[in-house]
């Protein structure tokens, strides 16, 4: 069985690639560069409750899961750049009013505004247009493993930051790198030619109701919803555990580097076994089942650090193998035409997460303590666990977006059909213009370069 060699990206490609994920990467700063020390900061401002933290993550989500949609629909007649633009232009002003912050109010008004700009759905499309549909998987991974590294990085550098700038600075120095990010746009990413609708990276409005009606993919919408959930309810209360232990928050990177580095090691072998060997479901609940242990050795061994910092390290573990392989089932279990909008879907139940973790963190913290916090976190876990455990496991396949030659025009419904029959081939679809195919084929079995010949027209089917 013969395989085509790998598309190389162009330069142009690579230029799309490495800007815009450095701008994803500045975006998720907003949420993960104040996390580990967002609830210590509000504690200490003037109106503060013990549940402010908690909601100054909070309305980041909430504003982020309101604009996304609708900034995401406005590029497509706007344009990507425009909206990109006004986007970081928002996301910059919420973070000086935060960095200027002389109260609690102000606080979270600048963390609304910050989330806000939520540009992703438009990055996302823009990067699309620049990338031709062979080499696109790889363009879109490259943003994938950049907010990965933002995240592992943020959580060591954010406590060693504070000691020099504050938290304020560390709003200022997001706001500051957002501007930045701007000049980023306009003279490193490349301009397209033209905007197109991609159906496998962009959201269909009218096609959502297909998305909530459809089990495995709502199943795995309220997996990233709980893995948030959970994160955001923690981080609205371990570090004022962790400060009341004694152990200031400018040390909290002590705890945070073994942790994030050893989640970071053991999480590539996991995964790797997932993918390569068929065996994502059992990894996936491995994953699951590494997050409840770590909550109960969280609550366990509240009085001691060391407890806490073994429970981490157990907990980056499962977060970074659910993180990592939620994407990868959402694109094989939804249709081939309908990527897209799953994971647009995926990515507001992430927002909708962050929102209901940190206000219900914060608000059970300040009512129950911690227990208030471990209760809520377990319950989610836990029928997370049994909803995974129960669900089938993901077929073993992958997906493809290729170019249709010229020489189809007007036959692609015959070369569907073709291809629809073509062994190893599980689903395929036209794009709404009918110049892509996409096709969803089984990982053994499927003769990749065959079936391009076909597709490019090196074997036109009469």
């Amino acid at each position: 069985m013969s395989r085509t060699p790998r598309t190389a990206l162009l330069p142009a490609e690579w230029r799309a690639s490495a800007s815009l994920s450095g701008v994803y990467a500045l975006r998720m700063l907003g949420m993960f560069l104040v996390l580990p020390v967002l609830a210590l900061y509000a504690k200490e401002l003037p109106g503060s409750t013990p549940g402010a933290g908690g909601l100054a993550i909070a309305v980041y989500g909430l504003t982020q899961a309101l604009f996304q949609l609708p900034l995401g629909m406005l590029s497509d007649k706007l344009g990507r750049k425009k909206v990109i633009y006004l986007g970081l232009v928002v996301f910059a002003l919420g973070s000086f009013i935060a960095a200027a912050a002389d109260s609690v109010t102000w606080l979270l008004i600048g963390r609304a505004i910050q989330g806000a700009g939520a540009v992703s759905a438009a990055v996302t499309a823009l990067l699309a247009d620049l990338t031709r549909e062979e080499v696109r998987t790889r363009a879109m991974a490259s943003v994938g493993l950049t907010i990965g590294l933002t995240f592992a990085v943020s959580m060591v550098v954010s406590p060693l930051l504070t000691r020099y700038i504050n938290v304020s600075g560390l709003f200022a120095l997001t706001g500051a790198l957002c501007v930045l990010a701007i000049g980023v746009v306009a003279w490193i990413t490349p301009n397209p030619q033209r905007g197109k609708f991609h159906e496998d990276t962009e959201m269909q409005t009218s096609r959502i109701s297909e998305v909530l009606r459809n089990k495995r993919l709502m199943q795995l919408n309220f997996g990233i919803f709980a893995l948030q959930a959970v994160m955001m309810a923690i981080f609205a209360s371990l570090p004022i555990v962790m400060r009341g232990l004694g152990l200031p928050k400018e040390q909290h990177w002590q705890l945070y580097l073994p942790a994030v580095l050893l989640g970071l090691l053991l999480m590539v072998p996991a995964i790797v076994v997932g993918e390569t060997r068929n065996k994502l479901k059992q990894v996936f609940v491995a994953g699951i089942t590494l997050i409840a242990a770590a909550l109960c050795g969280i609550y366990a061994g509240q009085a001691s650090l060391l407890a806490i910092g073994v429970s981490l390290v157990v907990y980056f573990v499962g977060f970074n193998i659910l993180e990592a392989s939620l994407p990868s089932i959402v694109s094989k279990v939804a249709p081939t035409d309908l990527k897209g909008t799953a994971m647009g879907m995926y990515n507001t139940a992430q927002s909708i997460g962050v929102f209901v973790g940190g206000a219900a963190g914060g608000r059970l913290f300040e009512h129950f303590g911690f227990i208030g916090v471990f209760a809520f976190s377990m319950v989610l876990t836990l029928a997370w666990l049994l909803m995974a455990a129960a669900a089938p496991a993901p077929a073993a396949v992958r997906n493809l977006a290729l170019s249709i030659s010229p020489i189809w025009q007007g036959c692609e419904e015959r070369l569907l059909a073709v291809l629809q029959q073509f062994e190893g081939v599980e689903a395929a679809s036209l794009s709404a213009d009918r110049s892509t195919v996409y096709i969803k084929a089984r990982q053994q079995g499927f003769d990749e370069a065959a079936a391009k010949q076909i597709i490019l027209g090196g074997n036109h089917v009469e």
